[in-house]
C-alpha cells in the first residue's frame, strides 16, 4: 500500500511563505502526476496545483503567481512553495500522487495551513 507524508503546515501571518513537502513510500513504479488540493471548512475539496512526469504544471486561478508546484529530485517527492499567503488559503491542504493520470491516486493525510493575523 502506497503511504504519502506530508509536512511543513502551521501558522502563518498574511504575507507569509510556507512550504509544503510530500514524500511517498518506495514503489516499483513511477507516478503519472502529483499535485495538491485544499478543503477548507464548510466548502469542497479543490485543486490547487498539479505537475505531470513531464513538468506540465497547472494551478488554481487563486493562486496562480503566490503558488510554486515542482517535484523533488528524489522519485515520488512533490512540493508546493506559497508566498503572499491570504486568510483565504486557510484550509487543509492534501497531497495526491497518480500512477496513471486517470486514476484517482493516493492521497496523503492532510496538512493544516492556518494564515491569520
Amino acid at each position: 500500500q502506497v503511504q504519502l507524508v506530508e509536512s511543513g503546515g502551521g501558522l502563518v501571518q498574511p504575507g507569509g511563505s510556507l512550504r509544503l513537502s510530500c514524500a511517498a513510500s518506495k514503489t516499483s513504479f513511477s507516478f503519472s502526476a502529483m499535485g495538491w488540493y485544499r478543503q477548507a471548512p464548510g466548502k469542497q475539496r479543490e485543486s490547487v496545483a498539479t505537475i505531470t512526469s513531464g513538468g506540465s504544471t497547472n494551478y488554481a486561478d487563486s493562486v496562480k503567481g503566490r503558488f510554486s508546484i515542482s517535484r523533488g529530485n528524489e522519485q515520488n517527492t512533490v512540493s508546493l512553495q506559497m508566498n503572499s499567503l491570504k486568510p483565504e488559503d486557510t484550509a487543509v491542504y492534501y497531497c495526491n500522487m497518480k500512477r496513471w493520470i486517470w486514476s484517482a491516486g493516493y492521497w496523503g493525510q492532510g496538512t493544516q495551513v492556518t494564515v491569520s493575523s
